[in-house]
Order: structure tokens, then C-alpha cells, then sequence
């Protein structure tokens, strides 16, 4: 039988230039069941909301003013939902769920893939940046139960 060598080597550079995608900070969010969803190069904190119902806006695709995020979604999708908005109009959101626990995290206006669209929606209280952690806002606008 041949014999198998192998070798590797380690290189490092205190000298480097540090690159605006190496300096980027990502960060990860979570379902509320603990399964990775998104990762992103800004919080959701600091992103615009929707007046509609509050869901975060994510720019999919570069705009004459702004450019697009840097994301990556992990979920999946289903049949697209007709939503009545109290404006009189409808809605039509193409939805993205949690791989694992199925819970909605967010839509976006045009079919599937993720980034068709110039815009992805995220959910108010959907994802958590603590995994396992129950975000607080999850609940904002629930009404309690009669029992509470």
C-alpha cells in the first residue's frame, strides 16, 4: 500500500491591510426555537420599519439611493398568502418559515427565491441575536388571554 504524506502550513500577516469585508461585523440571528435563520451585516435594530405592521425592511437589491444588504436567510417557503390591509388594499406575501419549527419569520413581495424582490421582510419579534433567548417584542400586540 502507498504511503500517505501530507502536510500543511499556517501563514500569517501582522502587515496585512485590513479589507472592508474583513473589518464587516456579521450577525447571526435566531428562531425562537434556537435554529440559525439569518445572518447580516447590519442589526435589525438599526433598519427601517414598515408603517404597515412593523416588520423590519431588508433591501434585497441596490436602489438608485441605497445600496442592497448583505444577508443570507436559511428557511422555507411555502404556498404565497392574500393579506387585507386596513388601507382597503390586499397584499399578496410570498413567506419564509422556520426550517425547524415551522414559524413565520418574515415575506417578501415577489415569488421565490430570497432577494427576487427588492425588498425582504422580517417579522417584528421574530429572531432573536441569543439563541434560545425569546426575543422581547415577540409578543407586542397579543392580546392576553382571559385567564391573564
Amino acid at each position: 500500500m502507498p504511503k500517505v504524506v501530507s502536510r500543511s502550513a499556517v501563514s500569517a500577516s501582522s502587515d496585512a491591510i485590513s479589507t472592508a469585508s474583513s473589518t464587516a461585523a456579521l450577525r447571526v440571528y435566531y428562531c425562537i426555537c434556537g435554529e440559525f435563520v439569518l445572518v447580516i451585516d447590519k442589526s435589525l435594530s438599526s433598519l427601517p420599519r414598515r408603517k404597515t405592521d412593523k416588520a423590519i425592511i431588508i433591501r434585497s437589491q441596490d436602489g438608485p439611493d441605497a445600496k442592497a444588504q448583505v444577508f443570507k436567510l436559511n428557511a422555507d417557503t411555502a404556498e404565497p398568502v392574500l393579506v387585507e390591509r386596513t388601507t382597503g388594499g390586499h397584499e399578496r406575501q410570498y413567506r419564509f418559515y422556520c426550517t425547524r419549527c415551522q414559524l413565520l419569520i418574515g415575506y417578501q413581495s415577489t415569488p421565490p427565491p430570497v432577494k427576487s424582490g427588492p425588498f425582504l421582510y422580517i417579522l417584528n419579534g421574530a429572531l432573536s441575536q441569543i439563541q434560545g433567548q425569546v426575543p422581547e417584542d415577540a409578543f407586542d400586540g397579543e392580546q392576553p388571554s382571559e385567564g391573564e
